[in-house]
């Protein structure tokens, strides 16, 4: 598929939803009993908000923390909930992980790639990797390829990668990924991260297809939760997240900011609902498929973000980078 014909995947298809729909409301009546998630991140925020609607629809959800004994509080009044470790930045832990998910002979029905880092300080994994590259894109890149056997005896699976607005600040710099020749900024480390969660969409659909594997990326709207704990009381006054308490917190809401259950609704439309049965490798954002902008800080994604040369050419070092190739 041409990169121009990829991009006209990104037309929204009216699905009646919209910025004010909930997490609860996009999943709608439907019956998730039997099925299998595992959701990255399910213990805080949006990750979290996830877990409980695909849990409260009968799935079995997996959540794996870097402390399951931490996360235990937050689910402890969830059911259908199973805990297990996994460090994003840990090549080693990844794959523990996976192997013993595989070894449970489970299929995957869905993978929600809701874990991540924003606005770090400039930290480098043990790899010499850029922090939030390497837990935003590459460990959830490997997670991927580790769990592929059960994404495919699935029969019809879906993987969400959470993206963000923030992808139109930055495209990938495939000179410089890890800024080991420019000066280190947080925003534009971010920026290519999240960048780099939709073009692994657009390539990992063209992968899963045929194998009924489909891929998605969201731009959840801007939510107040633990992302946020790197921003200074400063950047987040601008933002209109203090109130006047001084609590993180929006006092106003509108078709970008968002509470935390509007924010996990369009994930759960990627992740489960039928509109998007034969569709794949699109960014959506308010429970539709966004439009291909240019504007910074509107609504859409940048041509960047869906290029499928930049996709494919983002994968093939994405596994030179971790040491994995693909088997389909």
């Amino acid at each position: 598929m041409t990169t121009q014909n990829h991009i006209l995947l990104q037309t929204p298809i009216r699905s009646g939803f919209g910025p004010r729909t909930t997490a609860m409301e996009a999943l709608g009546d439907r019956d998730l009993t039997g099925k299998t998630a595992i959701v990255t991140g399910g213990y805080s925020g949006l990750g979290l908000e996830t877990v409980k609607v695909l849990a409260s629809a009968g799935a079995t959800v997996i959540v794996p923390a870097r402390s399951p004994e931490k996360a235990q509080a937050a689910l402890s009044a969830v059911s259908g909930v199973e805990l297990e470790r996994l460090d994003l930045m840990d090549p080693a832990s990844i794959d523990a992980f996976a192997e013993r998910f595989i070894a449970s002979g489970r299929p995957l029905h869905i993978l929600i790639n809701s874990a991540g880092i924003m606005a770090a300080p400039l930290h480098r994994d043990s790899r010499g990797y850029e922090s939030q590259l390497a837990t935003n894109h590459l460990g959830h890149f490997q997670l991927v390829l580790r769990l592929w056997p059960a994404l495919k005896a699935a029969e019809g699976a879906r993987i969400v990668s959470v993206s963000s607005r923030a992808h139109q600040l930055s495209g990938i710099n495939f000179e410089d990924l890890h800024f080991t020749k420019r000066p280190y900024d947080k925003w534009l480390a971010y920026a290519q991260s999240k960048t780099a969660n939709a073009l692994f969409a657009v390539a990992l659909d063209k992968r899963g297809e045929s194998h009924s594997v489909r891929a998605f990326s969201v731009h959840p709207g801007t939510i107040v939760t633990d992302l946020s704990r790197y921003l200074s009381e400063e950047e987040l006054r601008s933002m209109g997240a203090l109130n006047e308490q001084g609590e993180r917190v929006f006092t106003e809401y509108n078709d970008e900011l968002k509470t935390i259950e509007e924010g996990a609704a369009t994930a759960v439309w990627c992740a489960v609902h039928p509109q998007l049965d034969g569709k794949g490798g699109v960014y959506c954002e308010n429970a539709d498929i966004a439009v291909i902008t240019d504007t910074p800080y509107t609504p859409g994604i940048f041509e960047w973000a869906a290029n499928t040369d930049d996709a494919e050419r983002l994968w093939t070092l994405s596994e030179q980078l971790i040491g994995l190739e693909f088997v389909i």
